[in-house]
């Protein structure tokens, strides 16, 4: 006979992805205040031959989309930001025995916390992480990639886990 899980029992599941997101959401915004303490707007500094640490302010979306768009994308993007984190903590609590598919969730929801913290407290998102090659210069200026951050980082990973665990599902099914 099967029994349902309790209320305490799905928090228990919940906790620790939760922790994995509080955890990016930290390390997100610690290497923000970094960049912000210590570089100007516009500065950079040379790392490696294909990678700079850089100041640059985000009002947009991937790959500044909207960034030009008079304001009103920022409040667009905290209300999408709100509405994903509802949904993600439902689908958290719904499937938080399913690894793969949880840690991929967690780490979405700690990068668009992250990066909405920057948009409620800034108007804007910290971007710092410069990669350039030149085989890139046909699709970015120079070969630089859009910068971008430790919460982007995040929603990246985790937008590759959710693929991997489709893929995994399918070939189960």
């Amino acid at each position: 006979m099967a029994t349902k899980k309790s209320a305490s029992g799905a928090n228990q599941g919940l906790l620790p992805w939760l922790g994995i997101a509080f955890i990016l959401i930290l390390l997100d915004q610690f290497t923000k205040v970094l960049i912000l303490g210590m570089f100007q707007l516009g500065d950079g500094r040379h790392v490696l031959s294909f990678f700079n640490i850089v100041r640059v302010h985000n009002t947009g979306a991937a790959f500044s989309f909207l960034a030009h768009a008079g304001g009103w994308q920022r409040w667009f993007f905290v209300g999408l930001a709100f509405a994903a984190t509802g949904f993600i903590l439902y689908m958290l609590r719904q499937h938080s025995g399913q690894k793969l598919f949880a840690w991929a969730m967690s780490l979405i929801l700690g990068g668009a916390i992250g990066n909405v913290i920057d948009r409620l407290v800034h108007g804007y998102v910290v971007d710092f992480l410069d990669f350039h090659w030149n085989f890139l210069s046909p699709m970015f200026p120079g070969g630089h990639f859009p910068a971008f951050n430790v919460a982007d980082c995040g929603i990246t990973i985790g937008a590759g886990l959710l693929i991997l665990d489709e893929l995994r599902r399918v070939r189960r099914g």
